[in-house]
């Protein structure tokens, strides 16, 4: 190597914190810290400047034009100039700035003895001298570290400060724990129900951007409309940058868990995130565009969805392995990843027709072969538990109902699914959730447009107290037992009480603690059993006191386990977002204006953190609610504000909750 090239080197390792490529390599690797670099392009002695058109060469060092590197997976980088511009590979062959990030605007960069080339990730072209001028010319570069770059659009944290550990002395997790929240629903329901991303190449103004299907009396808004009592008129749909259509704390069907915001969190003291896999082969089929409506198949995608999401985060934190959002799949690894101060983010599913297991008047669709075979394949893809039965019967056993008009929406899609409406009977005791006495809900959703099979009768329930008239199958205690025997978390909610109260049976006559109930859909009486096992308990993410919308509140729900016969037996509590999962979050509380959240705020791992921007809107908890899922940081603090003298035992819990958990999976496993 020439004695200038290997001062070249020096200089990119030690100007402007540029990282250089390794001496001697053998091989072109991919360059992967590149991330944020502003550099000049230099190659053959001539640097490369923005001309009227494109991009030319000039041997004028002082007119080199500056880039900016923002990765878009790990070994990728969007390219712009000083100017903000994106810069693309043209069909022409030269490369010329463009208007916002396209496929032609990705480029694949690799390094090798101090030179660096640019790859068109698209066209597989190679960045360099085409006619005279910057195209497809299949040159290498040295990049030099500059001044005077373009801004990397972007959403800050809004979190400053040296967060206290994430373990303590004795290796015990500190941190709080979402239990049940659902960031890869861009991917769920045939990939299109929902609108954003939780990250994507080229960044917020791509993953946030407003959905033309979701727009004013798009298929998205109607059907928004129809599930969350959104306005289908008035739906401007712009995301990025100004976001006055969404996110909003009542809006279902858009993406609420940017990385950004879920990194606000982390950085707030959360310390396990347990990312639900979410599939509906019926909600599905009422999307206008969808891929693969089976149910499996949508699990799969997002499997690779979450796993390329960690490569993204790495991307973007300067390589493999470096970034703080880490794959867990034992709780030996959630312990490893919390001591190294990271998030660890553990892997479940929640769906009806698990392994193709659906009931259709009465006759299971599947077999214990199907199960066996199932469960290995959750187990090759990381997941710790799954729910055995979800908004549907299935051949594992009866669901637990919905209420109102929710309720008729979903028995709707019980019907689709089985052949029959959900079954109840008066009971006394342990109950599911009541139904109308006449279908008068049902009639709602009718009048919208809903239609039924020919010939359908429409059901009539009992009033009061009612339950699900199906139980745990023969299938379904295989398929708990054979739970048990991988150590794989039982998901209690959503089941009938008389299913959950069979799961329970087995569970304690196996003394098996692996059974939880993390977003308040189980009845309590069920709850103080699993308590009972050594199981752990998370509530929804309710306000902290009444938000006006007819929910419960956090707090009530967690005095109300802490009363319970078993309640002693609560070490650690969780939280329970249910974010993107079709659910609203919690609204501004009643009494914020007489008891806000003041900004800024310190958070329960000591970092301190102000309202979270993003592009020209600001959220504040007080005002906004639970928008998205940065405000978790500020609902956190208020939470154990509100909570009066129970504020510090509610405090102790919740920082206890990550360790409960993971406790609690240790000894399932065990």
């Amino acid at each position: 190597m020439a004695r200038s090239l290997v001062a070249g080197v020096l200089v990119l390792g030690l100007v402007g914190g540029l990282p250089a490529p390794a001496y001697g390599a053998a091989n072109w690797a991919p360059a992967n810290d590149l991330e944020g670099a502003c550099v000049t392009l230099k190659t053959s002695n001539r640097y490369v400047f923005k001309d009227s058109v494109g991009y030319g060469f000039t041997s004028t060092a002082s007119s080199a034009e500056k880039f900016r590197f923002e990765a878009t997976q790990l070994g990728r980088y969007q390219v712009r100039d000083s100017t903000g511009a994106p810069i693309y590979q043209s069909v022409l062959g030269w490369v010329w700035a463009g208007s916002e990030y396209g496929d032609r605007a990705d480029w694949t960069v690799s390094a090798a003895d101090g030179q660096y080339r640019l790859v068109s990730t698209a066209t597989g072209q190679q960045m360099g001298n085409y006619l005279g001028g910057l195209g497809a010319g299949g040159s290498t570069f040295v990049l030099t570290p500059a001044t005077g770059c373009a801004s990397i659009p972007d959403i800050a944290t809004g979190v400053s400060g040296t967060p206290a550990a994430g373990v303590d002395a004795q290796g015990r997790l500190v941190g709080w724990i979402d239990a049940h929240a659902h960031i890869t629903a861009a991917e769920a329901f045939g990939g299109s129900l929902h609108c954003g991303d939780a990250y994507a190449a080229g960044g917020a103004p791509v993953a946030l951007k407003g959905c033309a299907s979701h727009a004013t009396l798009g298929w998205g808004a109607l059907l928004e409309a129809i599930i969350a009592g959104t306005d289908p008129i008035s739906s401007a749909e712009d995301g990025w940058p100004t976001f006055g259509d969404w996110p909003q704390h009542d809006t279902m069907l858009h993406e609420a868990s940017y990385f950004r915001s879920l990194e606000r969190a982390w950085q707030s003291g959360q310390r396990v995130l347990n990312v639900l896999l979410v599939a509906n082969r019926v909600i599905c089929g009422l999307t206008a565009e969808h891929t693969s409506c089976d149910e499996m198949d949508q699990i799969r995608a997002q499997s690779t969805y979450l796993r390329k999401m960690q490569d993204y985060v790495d991307a973007r934190s300067g390589g493999p392995g470096r970034g703080w959002f880490r794959l867990a799949t034992t709780p030996e690894q959630v312990r490893q990843i919390a001591a190294q101060g990271k998030l660890a983010v553990t892997i479940g599913v929640e769906n009806s027709e698990i392994f193709g297991c659906r009931e259709v008047k009465g006759v299971p669709q599947c077999t214990t072969a199907d199960i066996d075979a199932g469960l290995d394949e959750l187990e090759s893809m990381g997941v710790s538990g799954f729910y055995p039965v979800h908004k549907f019967d299935n051949a594992f056993g009866g669901t637990r109902f919905d209420e109102g008009v929710t309720g008729a929406a979903v028995n709707v899609g019980n019907l689709i699914s089985t052949g029959h409406w959900w079954q109840a009977t008066s009971c006394t005791g342990p109950s599911d959730n009541e139904q109308p006495l006449v279908s008068d809900d049902i009639a709602k959703l009718l009048a919208l447009g809903i239609s039924l099979p020919a010939g359908t009768v429409l059901p009539v329930y009992p009033s009061g107290k009612i339950c699900n008239t199906r139980g745990l199958t023969e299938l379904g205690t295989y398929l708990v037992e054979a739970m048990m025997a991988r150590g794989m978390i039982i998901h209690l909610d959503h089941m009938g009480v008389k299913t959950a109260s069979a799961v329970l049976d087995l569970a304690e006559r196996a003394g098996y603690p692996g059974v939880t109930s993390v977003h308040t859909w189980s009845d309590p009486s069920m709850v103080n059993r699993l308590l009972g096992l050594g199981g752990f308990v998370a509530s929804y993410a309710f306000s902290a006191t009444d938000d006006g919308q007819g929910t419960g509140t956090f707090l009530d729900e967690w005095r109300t386990h802490r009363a319970l016969a078993n309640g002693s037996k609560i070490t650690g509590y969780g939280v329970g977002t249910d974010v993107n999962g079709l659910g609203t979050q919690a609204a501004p509380r009643l009494n914020a204006g007489s008891s806000p959240l003041t900004y800024p705020f310190t958070a329960v791992n000591g970092t301190t953190v102000t309202r979270q921007v993003y592009g020209t809107r600001t959220f504040d908890l007080n005002t906004d609610g639970v928008a998205q899922y940065g405000l978790y940081a500020d609902w956190v603090t208020d939470l154990i504000n509100q909570a009066g003298s129970d504020g510090p035992l509610l405090r102790s819990q919740l920082l206890s909750g990550a360790e409960a958990y993971t406790v609690m999976w240790e000894r399932a496993r065990a």
